[in-house]
C-alpha cells in the first residue's frame, strides 16, 4: 500500500481533506458575518413604550369606530353606526332575503356610483 504523494509530499486523501475543510470554514465565516450585518437591532425600551403607546391609541380608535355614530360622506348619505345597531337594522331588514338583497344591492350602488365625466370644453 502505498501513498501517492505530490510535489509536497502530502497525500491526496490529506489535501482534500484539507480542501473540504477550508472551504467549509470560508462558507463558515461568510454566513456568520451576513448574520451578524443583517440582525436588526433589538428593541429598547423607548421603542417598546412607543410601540405600546401606538397599540393603544388604535385601539381606542377601533373601539370608537365599532361603538360611535359618524357622517362619512353627506353627499352619498353614508353613516357609521354602531355595530349593535347595525347587527339589529339588518336583523330586521333581512327576514325576507329578497328585499334585504336588493336594499343592500342599492345601497352599495350609492355608495360606489361615480360622477358623471365633466364636459368636454370642446364639444
Amino acid at each position: 500500500m502505498t501513498m501517492e504523494s505530490g510535489p509536497g509530499g502530502m497525500g491526496r486523501n490529506t489535501a482534500w481533506f484539507i480542501g473540504v475543510a477550508g472551504a467549509l470554514l470560508v462558507v463558515g465565516g461568510l454566513a456568520w458575518l451576513m448574520v451578524a450585518r443583517t440582525t436588526p437591532p433589538g428593541i429598547d425600551q423607548e421603542r417598546a413604550t412607543l410601540r405600546r403607546q401606538t397599540r393603544a391609541e388604535l385601539q381606542g380608535a377601533d373601539q370608537q369606530a365599532l361603538t360611535s355614530a359618524a357622517l362619512i360622506n353627506a353627499e352619498k348619505g353614508l353613516y357609521r353606526i354602531p355595530i349593535q345597531d347595525a347587527m339589529r337594522l339588518m336583523q330586521v331588514k333581512w327576514e325576507d332575503p329578497a328585499a334585504g338583497r336588493a336594499d343592500l344591492l342599492a345601497r352599495l350602488e350609492a355608495a360606489t356610483a361615480k360622477p358623471p365625466p365633466a364636459a368636454n370644453p370642446y364639444e
